[in-house]
């Protein structure tokens, strides 16, 4: 996987697939849900997660008490503990990760704490997800992360959906 030319790619087709994303919250949602739901099978069919980690590089989930506690007992540390060594407070008052890549992250790509991993980790990149007319905002910004989301929307496109 080349991370450097699909940065390139994916934002040079960045208004592009906005737009396009933005015209899917007009749609009707269950065809909108079952056209999403069918290129995420597709696509996952094909693409190897462990080859790129690029979500796991470049952005952090938000972790949320539940996932706190899960994964400090998974690497034996206390949930306050965790937070001060691991987690910071963002803009929108979310905990998340101080720094990418996330510490995690082996050098196969492989995550450390991948049974326990948080929510948002578990759900990404939400493509297989209902009510994707509601999401359509952070499917935009996942075209720019994830070749997995950004290969589905290409192909949605040629569907014309």
């Amino acid at each position: 996987m080349d991370l450097d030319r699909f940065r390139e790619l994916s934002h040079h087709k960045a208004a592009e697939n906005k737009k396009f994303l933005q015209t899917l919250k007009k749609k009707d949602p269950r065809k909108v849900d079952d056209a999403f739901h069918e290129m995420h099978d597709e696509v996952f069919e094909e693409v190897d997660c462990l080859q790129c980690a690029n979500c796991c590089k470049t952005t952090s989930p938000i972790f949320y008490q539940t996932d706190i506690e899960r994964v400090a007992r998974s690497i034996r540390m206390k949930p306050g503990d965790f937070i001060e060594k691991y987690l910071r407070i963002d803009e929108d008052k979310d905990y998340v990760l101080k720094s990418s890549p996330c510490p995690f992250l082996d050098q196969e790509n492989y995550c450390r704490v991948y049974d326990d991993r948080p929510k948002a980790c578990r759900e990404y990149p939400h493509t297989d997800r209902k009510k994707m007319v509601q999401i359509m905002d952070l499917t935009y910004k996942n075209t720019l992360v994830c070749p997995a989301v950004a290969e589905m929307v290409e192909r949605l496109k040629k569907a014309k959906i």
